[in-house]
């Protein structure tokens, strides 16, 4: 040490001593060797936060939020109030966040094992299991705080809606429905946000949407599967791809998709949202047959752009047909 410190340590002088993050780089270093439950350092945290909004997957947030608006507004009758609006994206972003890190840490394993999926975060080392909790504990606190600011029966559903979000991490292990969990998981954002606006969900309207997102996440899943169909079966995992086959598994995609575009039909018939509405539908349509046509041949790049390019606009071009029936007429 240089003079200075051994007269600050000699007379207890600490402002003298060599600040504390000195010393990070080394324990940056060191941080290999150390169990996971430790943070080493304020820098290594702040380099892990960074990595948090791809560990996430905040683009998928693309998914459920249309359909979470969609119902916002059809339960509004038109425009929501600017407060209940926010409230809902705020549940939506924090339920998915929550749901996204708690699946990463459950399949950590998993992924190191899959070629395909080895540089995620967790298995590469960007971000330590400590910091995914405290992602999960953070977002799934929020989401609770938020929806006690929504209403009351908001508020008591909230631990019913994370549990089903979260234990859909489990099921490919033992089921191979569980791109119908997921779908459900999913289908919960509507039936959230009808809630928000009226305190209740005694409509019919909710929950066919909500079955409608079922059937087409549950749908997009089975394509997002078909990338690690040999690598379930050799792990004891559970898909439809794995278990009827690539061919098979496209034409049950196909037929959910189909029922999720004759219960968007319905709803429109139910709530009398006129013919723009119905004009509006043909958005999800292109983006599904888009969708289907990529999958001819399907290849790694097609299937990413089946899975969320085509998908994420037929989301959004659900809430543009919704606005549409709402506001023209």
């Amino acid at each position: 040490p240089c003079e200075k410190c051994r007269i600050g340590a000699a007379t207890n002088d600490s402002w003298m001593r060599p600040p504390p993050w000195r010393f990070i780089p080394l324990a940056k270093n060191l941080s290999d060797k150390l169990p996971d439950r430790f943070i080493v350092g304020p820098m290594n945290l702040i380099q892990e936060l960074r990595h948090a909004p791809e560990f996430v997957k905040l683009s998928h947030s693309v998914f459920a939020l249309p359909f979470a608006l969609a119902s916002l507004f059809l339960a509004a009758r038109g425009a929501p109030e600017a407060r209940t609006l926010w409230l809902v994206v705020g549940a939506v972003v924090t339920a998915r966040l929550a749901a996204m890190a708690f699946n990463r840490v459950v399949d950590a394993r998993l992924d190191a094992a899959n070629p395909r999926t080895a540089g995620r975060h967790l298995p590469a080392g960007k971000i330590s299991r400590a910091t995914a909790w405290a992602i999960v504990t953070a977002g799934a606190l929020l989401f609770i705080l938020i929806s006690a600011a929504i209403n009351t029966l908001a508020a008591m559903l909230s631990p019913l809606a994370l549990a089903v979000v979260f234990g859909y991490s489990f099921t490919k292990r033992f089921t191979r429905y569980s791109h119908f969990v997921l779908g459900a998981a999913l289908g919960l954002a509507p039936l959230g946000a009808w809630v928000a606006m009226r305190a209740e969900l005694g409509d019919v309207a909710p929950w066919l949407l909500a079955l409608a997102v079922t059937c087409w996440v549950a749908g997009f899943d089975m394509i997002y599967a078909l990338q690690d169909v040999e690598f379930d079966r050799a792990h004891g995992l559970h898909s439809m791809p794995a278990a009827v086959g690539a061919t098979r598994s496209l034409w049950l995609v196909r037929a959910l998709h189909l029922i999720m575009l004759a219960i968007l039909l319905v709803i429109g018939l139910i709530l009398r949202l006129g013919w723009p509405y119905f004009a509006g539908l043909t958005l999800v349509l292109a983006s599904l047959t888009w969708e289907q046509w990529l999958l001819r041949q399907p290849d790694s790049r097609k299937l990413q752009l089946a899975f969320l390019q085509a998908n994420g606009l037929a989301s959004f071009g659900y809430l543009a047909a919704v606005l549409l029936g709402l506001f023209i007429r």
